[in-house]
C-alpha cells in the first residue's frame, strides 16, 4: 500500500465515521523488518532508532518528515517513537473533539514507517490528565474519572484508526514516564486504557512505561499482557548536565565516566548493570518484553564522556537483548544538528552529522 492509497483510505474511514479501513491485510509484510521476530508483549524485537518530536508539544505540532524515516532506514535503524501531546489533535476545552487534519498527519507518519521498514511506536507524552513536563493538566489522570475516560477515548480512537495494520509496523506506548505512584493506582489506569484499545483491536501490541519516570519495572502489569519500556538516562548528572529543564543541573560539576558523585557514590558500568539492568531482567524472566524507549545525553555533556557512558549502556542493552530509542534524531540529543560545541561535524544532506555518535549506535 503506497502513501496515496493509505491517505485515500484514511479519508474514506473518516467520512464513514470509522477508521478500520486504514488497515492493510495483516499478512502484508513491512519492508524492513526481516530478521526480527514477530513482536509480542512477551518478546519485543530489538528495535533500534530514535524519537521524533514534531508533535511533542502543541506549540510545535508540525508534520513529520518522510526524509527522517528514509534516512533512518538508510543508516540501518528500524524504530521510531512518536512522543505526542493530545492537545495537538484535540480541543483543549473539549478533549473529545478531535481534529482530523492533524490525525491525518500521524497517519502519514505511520505510512512513512511502513514504506521504509521503520516500526512506529505511538506514545502519549501528554495525555488528558497527565504530563511529566509542565504545565500541569487541569484534571488528574490518576484520580479523576473524567480524565481517565478521555484518555481511554483517545486510545480507543487510535486503536480503531489503525486496526488491521500489523504489529510489525505499529505499537502503542500508553503514557510517558508515570511518576512515583502506588503500583495499584498505575495498574488501574493502565488496565482501563488496555481495555479501551482491545475493545477496538484485540491484537494490538501495547507497551507501558515503568514507574518512577520509566525507571522501575511494574510486575503487576504482566497479567495485562503488555510489554514495558524503561529509560537510559541514569545517572542524570551525565545525561542531563546543564539541561535547562533540570533544576540545579547548571550547578553540577562537569561529569566524567565513570562518575563520582561523592565519596562512596560512584556510577560505573557495573552499577548500571546492577541498578538499571538486573531489575528489568527479572521482569523479562516473567515473560514481559522490555525496550528502552528513551536514552541519550544532552549536548552540554562533554562528547567523549557521553560516548563512553552511552557505549556502556548500549553494550548492556545489547547483551540483554533490548532495543532502544535515542531521544531525538535531529536535535540536542541526536546524531544530526545536536548543537554540541566539541564535535567535528560532517556535512550530510544539508545537516551537521555527528559521525562518532552515529557509528557508536550502528555498532550496537
Amino acid at each position: 500500500m503506497n502513501r496515496r492509497q493509505f491517505l485515500q483510505l484514511a479519508a474514506t474511514a473518516a467520512a464513514a465515521g470509522s477508521a478500520a479501513a486504514l488497515g492493510a491485510p495483516a499478512a502484508e509484510p513491512s519492508a524492513g523488518v526481516t530478521g526480527l521476530p514477530d513482536p509480542s508483549p512477551s518478546r519485543l524485537p530489538r528495535w533500534r532508532g530514535f524519537n521524533l518530536l514534531e508533535k511533542f508539544t502543541e506549540g510545535g505540532n508540525a508534520r513529520y518528515r518522510e526524509s527522517d524515516f528514509e534516512w533512518m532506514a538508510e543508516l540501518g535503524f528500524n524504530f521510531v517513537r512518536l512522543p505526542m501531546s493530545y492537545r495537538c489533535w484535540a480541543d483543549p476545552k473539549d478533549w473529545l473533539r478531535l481534529k482530523e487534519p492533524v490525525l491525518k498527519e500521524i497517519d502519514e507518519a505511520v505510512e512513512y514507517g511502513r514504506r521504509n521498514g521503520v516500526h512506529v511506536n505511538l506514545n502519549l507524552h501528554r495525555a488528558p490528565g497527565y504530563c511529566v513536563n509542565p504545565p500541569s493538566e487541569p484534571l488528574d489522570l490518576w484520580a479523576d474519572e473524567k480524565a481517565l475516560e478521555a484518555c481511554a477515548f483517545h486510545w480507543g480512537h487510535f486503536a480503531r484508526r489503525y486496526k488491521g495494520i500489523s504489529n510489525r509496523d505499529v505499537s502503542f506506548d500508553l503514557l510517558n514516564e508515570p511518576k512515583d505512584l502506588p503500583e495499584p493506582t498505575y495498574f488501574r489506569v493502565v488496565k482501563r486504557l488496555v481495555e479501551a484499545i482491545r475493545a477496538e483491536d484485540p491484537g494490538r501490541l501495547i507497551i507501558a512505561d515503568g514507574l518512577r519516570w520509566g525507571n522501575k519495572p511494574v510486575p503487576s502489569l504482566a497479567v495485562l499482557k503488555v510489554g514495558q519500556s524503561t529509560r537510559g538516562y541514569q545517572p542524570s548528572r551525565i545525561s542531563h548536565y546543564r539541561a535547562s529543564w533540570m533544576r540545579g543541573s547548571d550547578q553540577w560539576p562537569e561529569p566524567t565516566w565513570p562518575l563520582t558523585v561523592r565519596p562512596g557514590d560512584v556510577w560505573d558500568k557495573e552499577r548500571l548493570r546492577r541498578e538499571q539492568i538486573e531489575p528489568w531482567e527479572a521482569l523479562a524472566a516473567q515473560g514481559v518484553g522490555v525496550h528502552v524507549g528513551e536514552c541519550g545525553a544532552y549536548n552540554r555533556t562533554p562528547h567523549k564522556v557521553a560516548l563512553a557512558w552511552l557505549g556502556d549502556c548500549l553494550e548492556l542493552w545489547k547483551t540483554a537483548g533490548w532495543g532502544w530509542g535515542l531521544w531525538n534524531f535531529r536535535g540536542s540529543f541526536g546524531v544530526l544538528d545536536s548543537g554540541r560545541r566539541d564535535v567535528p561535524y560532517e556535512a550530510w544532506r544539508g545537516h551537521k552529522l555527528d559521525r562518532a555518535l552515529l557509528e557508536l549506535l550502528q555498532a550496537h
